[in-house]
């Protein structure tokens, strides 16, 4: 290991994290940090973050197309409207997180995220207006120099939680942002990261 890097079967050097499981290397190689503009998509992750506080990532990823199943593909307008007996259903489905107070928070957060659709437009166009600039990333970004949250995470965290969030801390948020390719937290070696730097700076941010 350098850096965070490791060296996997197929003679590539790429983050530590994934452990090399099938899954989750897949997670790393294709989705993690790859810009995100589509509200469906920003809307799940953000809530998946929530279910994720206090568990691995690994096993929310593992539970995922349950979570698609239980929560109408995160449909925003869709799992708005859900009802008591929807949270009394996710409550008995095994195929998820059955956390009572994430459910009921998924809910409420659909409602939210309406509301910042009204007013941006877009959620894309709310939550890529936090891009961090050039001057708040580490210069080289190493397995120690990747923070478990930052001042924008946290800036981010503060609005939404004004805005009537919930379960969207700055460490839910800032895991947010790396996954979502907000920044670009993939390690300098890493077989990932020219790929996904040549992307960002292709990249058209939403207006």
């Amino acid at each position: 290991m350098n850096d965070g890097l490791v060296e996997r079967p197929d003679c590539k050097q790429s983050c530590w994290w994934h452990g090399d499981l099938d899954e989750y290397r897949n997670y790393h190689d294709t989705e993690w940090g790859r810009p995100v503009i589509d509200d469906t998509r920003l809307f799940e992750k953000v809530c998946l973050e929530g279910f994720q506080s206090g568990l691995s990532w690994l096993t929310v990823l593992r539970k995922r197309e349950g979570f698609r199943a239980a929560f109408a593909s995160f449909d925003i307008d869709k799992v708005a409207a859900f009802t008591d007996a929807d949270i009394e259903r996710c409550v008995t489905d095994a195929s998820i997180v059955r956390h009572r107070g994430k459910i009921k928070s998924t809910i409420n957060n659909a409602k939210r995220a309406q509301e910042l659709q009204k007013e941006f437009g877009s959620l894309a166009a709310y939550f890529w207006a936090f891009e961090p600039s050039s001057q708040e990333r580490p210069a080289r970004v190493t397995k120690d120099a990747i923070p478990g949250f930052t001042e924008t995470s946290t800036k981010i965290s503060k609005d939404l939680k004004k805005r009537g969030w919930s379960f969207v801390g700055p460490t839910t948020i800032y895991a947010f942002m790396q996954a979502m390719g907000l920044v670009n937290d993939h390690l300098e070696g890493c077989c990932c990261r020219q790929e996904i730097e040549e992307i960002r700076n292709d990249f058209i941010r939403p207006i």
